[in-house]
């Protein structure tokens, strides 16, 4: 602090020299001295800055002599007041700051000049021997009121916690003046400013307003307040398109400048503002200059002031703005219309402020319009040039806007007094007078100990709506704000009020009437549609190009299209995905009714096959062809055509495992039933061929053809339900890569598994095709083997162009459904029409067909060594070559050639259900 005493009292001594020099200030100071037991100090923005050289402008009709009078309101009522302070007077300091924080660091040394004459005035001796002069001999603050602006505020602080003199603001709301440990001696009854940055900020959310432009009043108020708007507006996603400053000189052309600069940003329609009064009031003349439209978002230095957007309504029009929220003081409205320039006595600005209101000269009453408070004027002679005030002027209700922040005046002069009040009643607990303790006034101990621990419900507040008056840790006041919408209504402009904050936003946009009836875009990109996502430009996380998500993709976020899962699908709004309806053929589907009329057709060929046999089961024609194997085989395919049903079903685990079971072990049946049948005939005429005497083959009866079929099919069970346990049947959605929007229920087996199931299958179909090869010239009566012969080559044909198929249809699953379908039909058709249709043929159409015979080829039969060679007949041409043997009631044959006897023996050994011999004399031709 003692650093701090010299640059002090450089400015008394300045006074000295003055003095001794017999050269007097050019002006006497202006101010408001009323004397009391307790002095309060108050700084109030009488004037407005001045222009050029000049310190003040014109009079501030509302932020200087309406609060003004409002702290001398207060002071009376409290002097009136029994219950507050009694017995103690308060009286008053006040000085005007002009609205310049170095102006009011100079006014404000009135207030520490008590502290420094505390020492031995005759220690100060000026050059010329003399005594400091004592004209005007210091008060003792106990307090100061004020300032207004931010800036004045934090000079003054800095200069008052140097003598221990507790501050109280009415107006100033930067957010540095929370620093504790720099403005240690600071409260104030109104908010920071962060609060109010943060209810821009969600004004500006709630109508999506992203990308703005800024413009602040150089200074603590204005740049601290848009610091704190710039973070809450980065929280909010919130850009900045440019940010200007009004600087200290108020020359129109920097004003217009600023509005040239916005201008450049046309994308940006809404400017933020934290500017003073004053600088609210030039940047909206320099728009209306420009043309210049915009969407005005506006702190507390807007307000919803008269005066700011008297002569620019059109160019404030749709502007928001917020305002402190305070409750109307009646009492000081009747106190302030009572005024006028022969009563108001104390108030030395007050004529001067009657002047500029009403145009005209009170005369010879001093300090014309212009005067600052000093004394210099910016055009002393201004008030000659006007009429004479009319005795019958008034200031009414017709002329009388009361300012929004009286309120807080006299909250911060009552928050003085009952400190003081609370203080006295502690150290003077004896007396209603002043005690010593009390004279000796420690600032440090009246801050601290009690003005930060008030509270009490503020005066004058209306029935219902009491507001209680406390400070927080920081000595901050509560945060609560109106919101303003300035419009045109009714043929006149006006501020309508439209919402509120107080810790969240409380605001009825429909009150609203914008220029255009619509709600004015402020952002750096068009909004994208619903189905696109925004891709970010760099260093601009407002601005982005609108991306469309593929069909497939829905938006996880606005910034983001991400893939829906597989066998899911984006919603309509694209903000979440669904599961997709499983898609499987329907029996009612086209790519069903045509597999199933086939297999349908294939039952009933084949129960009527089926019944043929069992009808016409003892002729010969059945047993020659071996019944036991021809039912297995019927059995084969039937179970192929009831695949047809299995696979157009609705997969699921059972159905899944009877189409694996199903599939292979069908064909499995068959071909074990063809294969033993060509098996059987293969070996008895190998046997024939190789001369093999009457000793017949082993395993060719019945039950031994059935045994080996049934061995040959259990292979396939036993394969198939291993495959069964090492792959557990189920279902499982697919999704083909270039169909996304379509979901197959599925079993869960390859399409490769499932053709290597059939493996097996295809090896007893080879097997096949090579002993039918083999047997393809046994006699007539087996003929059979020459049909097994077609049936393998035609179910080779089907084979072989039904994988190629299935291959290629894997992308479709009707189409290769529908494919294995009529393809397992097929070959139980080729079954039926090349292995029964010529017996049923037969046993219905042709019955004198159906005896026992054997008929030999005589013509084609050779010798050579022992074996002889039977073969087929040809034609009917050769019908006489042919010796037929028919039953003899005997059971013996007897021929010339004993070849024949031999082999007529073997084949009734190996067929004697369908082969007894009973030759008869053999043909003169040479054998």
């Amino acid at each position: 602090m003692l650093s701090r005493i010299p640059t002090v009292l450089l400015a008394v001594l300045c006074r000295c020299v003055l003095v001794s020099l017999g050269v007097d200030p050019p002006h006497p100071r202006r101010e408001i001295r009323i004397e009391g037991d307790l002095v309060l100090g108050g700084l109030f923005p009488v004037h407005e800055k001045g222009g050029g050289i000049e310190e003040c402008g014109r009079v501030n009709e509302d932020r200087g002599i309406q609060r003004l009078e409002a702290m001398l309101f207060a002071i009376d009522m409290i002097n009136s007041d029994p219950t507050l302070l009694p017995g103690v007077s308060l009286g008053v300091h006040i000085l005007d700051t002009c609205s310049r924080d170095t102006y009011a660091l100079e006014q404000a040394l009135e207030f520490v000049r008590v502290s420094l004459t505390k020492v031995d005035d005759t220690e100060f001796i000026c050059p010329d021997g003399s005594y400091a002069l004592q004209e005007d001999i210091p008060l003792a603050i106990a307090g100061v009121i004020g300032g207004s602006y931010s800036s004045v505020s934090i000079q003054v602080a800095n200069l008052l916690r140097l003598f221990q003199i507790p501050q109280i603001s009415y107006a100033s709301t930067s957010a540095k003046l929370s620093d504790k440990t720099r403005y240690d001696y600071f409260a104030r009854t109104v908010p920071p400013d962060f609060y109010q940055a943060k209810a821009m900020a969600e004004i500006l959310r709630l109508f999506n307003w992203t990308y703005v432009s800024t413009v602040a009043s150089e200074g603590d108020y204005g740049e601290t307040g848009i610091e704190a708007f710039e973070q809450e507006a980065r929280m909010r996603n919130i850009c900045i398109a440019t940010s200007e400053k009004v600087g200290r000189s108020n020359a129109k052309k920097s004003y217009e400048a600023v509005i040239r600069q916005l201008l450049q940003k046309p994308n940006a329609r809404v400017a933020v503002l934290f500017l003073r009064s004053d600088d609210a009031r030039e940047l909206l003349s320099a728009a209306a200059r420009l043309n210049a439209t915009f969407i005005w978002v506006a702190s507390d230095g807007w307000g919803a002031q008269e005066s700011i957007v008297k002569g620019n309504e059109a160019t404030a029009n749709g502007a928001i703005t917020l305002e402190l929220a305070a409750n109307p003081v009646p009492a000081f409205n009747r106190y302030f219309l009572s005024l006028d320039p022969i009563n108001n006595h104390r108030n030395p600005w007050y004529r001067e402020f009657w002047e500029q209101k009403f145009q005209c000269s009170l005369g010879g009453g001093g300090g014309g319009v212009g005067a600052g408070a000093g004394g210099v004027g910016s055009g002393g002679t201004v008030s000659l040039s006007l009429p004479p005030c009319d005795k019958g002027v008034l200031v009414d209700d017709s002329n009388f806007e009361p300012e929004s922040k009286i309120m807080f005046v006299v909250n911060a002069v009552y928050a003085v007094a009952h400190a003081l009040d609370k203080m006295q009643r502690t150290l003077c607990s004896n007396t209603n007078k002043l005690c010593d303790s009390m004279k000796a006034l420690d600032g440090r101990k009246l801050y601290r100990d009690y003005l930060l621990n008030i509270s009490f419900t503020a005066p004058f507040s209306p029935p219902g709506s009491e507001t209680v008056v406390k400070f927080d840790a920081y000595g901050d006041g509560m945060g609560r704000y109106n919101i303003f919408s300035y419009q045109h209504n009714a043929d006149r402009y006006g501020y309508v009020p439209i919402g509120e904050w107080a810790e969240t936003l409380s605001l009825s946009s429909d009150l609203i009437r914008w220029p255009r009836e619509v709600v004015p875009p402020s952002q750096c990109s068009d909004p994208c549609a619903h189905n696109e996502m925004k891709k970010m430009q760099a260093g601009e996380y407002c601005c982005w190009i609108c991306t469309a998500c593929e069909a497939h993709e829905y938006l996880a976020d606005e910034f983001t299209c991400s893939p829906c899962a597989p066998g899911q699908w984006p919603s309509e709004d694209l903000i979440s995905c669904y599961d997709l309806p499983e898609d499987y053929i329907m029996w009612e589907d086209a790519w069903a009714i045509g597999p199933i009329s086939i297999a349908v057709v294939g039952f009933l060929c084949t129960s009527l096959v089926f019944w043929v046999f069992v009808r016409h089961n003892s002729t010969p024609l059945v047993k020659a062809s071996g019944r036991e194997l021809c039912y297995i085989l019927l059995l084969g395919v039937f179970m192929s055509y009831s695949l047809t049903f299995l696979f157009l079903a609705k997969p699921s685990p059972a159905i899944c495992a009877m189409r694996r079971l199903g599939l292979s072990t069908s064909f499995a049946v068959c071909y074990s039933a063809l294969l033993t049948k060509t098996n059987r005939i293969a070996r008895i005429f190998s046997g024939v061929k190789d001369g093999g005497g009457t000793t017949k083959p082993r395993f060719i009866s019945p039950t031994s053809q059935v045994f080996i079929c049934l061995s040959l099919i259990s292979v396939q069970l036993v394969m198939v339900s291993v495959w069964l346990l090492l792959e557990v049947p189920g279902t499982r959605r697919f999704t083909l890569p270039e169909r996304r929007q379509t979901v197959i229920l599925k079993c869960n087996v390859r399409d490769s598994s499932m053709l290597l199931s059939l493996g097996y299958d295809v090896l007893l179909v080879i097997l096949c095709t090579v002993y039918a090869f083999k047997t393809r010239k046994c006699p007539e009566n087996f003929n059979e083997a020459k049909f097994i012969g077609f049936t393998m080559y035609t179910t080779c044909i089907i084979w072989l162009a039904f994988l190629p198929i299935f291959y290629v249809t894997s992308s479709d699953y009707r189409v290769q459904t529908t494919t294995m379908c009529i393809s397992v039909s097929l070959s139980g058709f080729v079954v039926l029409g090349c292995m029964f249709a010529p017996k049923v043929h037969i046993i219905m159409f042709q019955p004198q067909k159906n005896v026992t015979s054997l008929r030999l080829n005589i013509n084609r039969f050779s010798v050579s060594g022992p074996a002889t060679t039977y073969a087929s007949h040809a034609s009917q041409a050769e019908e006489q070559d042919y010796i037929k043997a028919s039953h003899g009631p005997e059971g013996t044959a007897s021929c010339s050639a004993q070849t024949h006897t031999n082999t007529a023996q073997r084949l009734e050994g190996c067929c004697p259900e369908a082969y007894a011999f009973t030759p008869q004399p053999c043909s003169n031709q040479t054998l």
